[in-house]
């Protein structure tokens, strides 16, 4: 017990992380530009290499200089397609709009983190139902495409992606703050967390436009 308390409280490196965090997130932010120039007929093999590069990251993770690399790369490959939904919003919604999503994104995420942190409550329980609720949701994405759904359940299916993230915030915070993290395992948590932020905002911009439309 002692040797876990001395483990989950000297090694949280949070001013690296959260660094590294700002850094990947300026990189992504290059990508989303970037992704105006791409052509759209490019945009579904990067996905698919962004996933691919997901995967290696984690078998890559414990090689500090490697997963940095890949961490860097991935945000850049997953600002790039990013950019179609981002244009998408853009135009039904405005600008202005997305913007506030934005900000109520970067609320939603920091007030949620900032709980899991000071509170210290352990919310690593949450894990299984959360993984087991996205695959609920990507069923549920998939069915969509081929059966049309109501406003309503429209409504329901982003209220409850919004309601998982913040649940993954609070599972990926509590598990830094019980756990600890050593310097090579932050290239896999910032892309954790970023995996967070633009699910977050991605389920606030549809549970608007949903609105928007009805």
């Amino acid at each position: 017990m002692m040797n876990e308390t001395v483990v989950s409280s000297s090694h949280k490196p949070y001013a690296k992380l959260f660094a590294a965090l700002f850094s990947g997130l300026i990189v992504a932010t290059i990508g989303l530009y970037a992704g105006q120039f791409v052509p759209r007929a490019l945009f579904f093999p990067l996905a698919i290499v962004e996933i691919i590069m997901l995967f290696m990251m984690i078998f890559a993770r414990k090689r500090k200089s490697m997963g940095y690399l890949m961490m860097y790369a991935f945000m850049l490959i997953s600002g790039l397609t990013l950019y179609p939904a981002i244009s998408y919003y853009v135009s039904a919604l405005g600008a202005d709009v997305v913007l506030r999503a934005a900000g109520i994104t970067a609320i939603a995420f920091g007030g949620t983190a900032l709980y899991a942190v000071i509170s210290k409550r352990d919310f690593r329980f949450l894990g299984s139902f959360l993984f087991i609720s996205v695959l609920a949701l990507l069923a549920m994405g998939i069915l969509q495409i081929f059966f049309p759904v109501s406003g309503t359940a429209q409504l329901i299916y982003s209220a409850f992606g919004i309601f998982i993230f913040i649940g993954y915030t609070l599972y990926d915070f509590s598990r830094l703050t019980i756990n600890g993290f050593t310097d090579r395992d932050i290239p896999m948590i910032v892309v954790s967390i970023y995996l967070d932020i633009v699910n977050l905002f991605l389920y606030i911009l549809r549970f608007i436009g949903v609105l928007n439309d009805d």
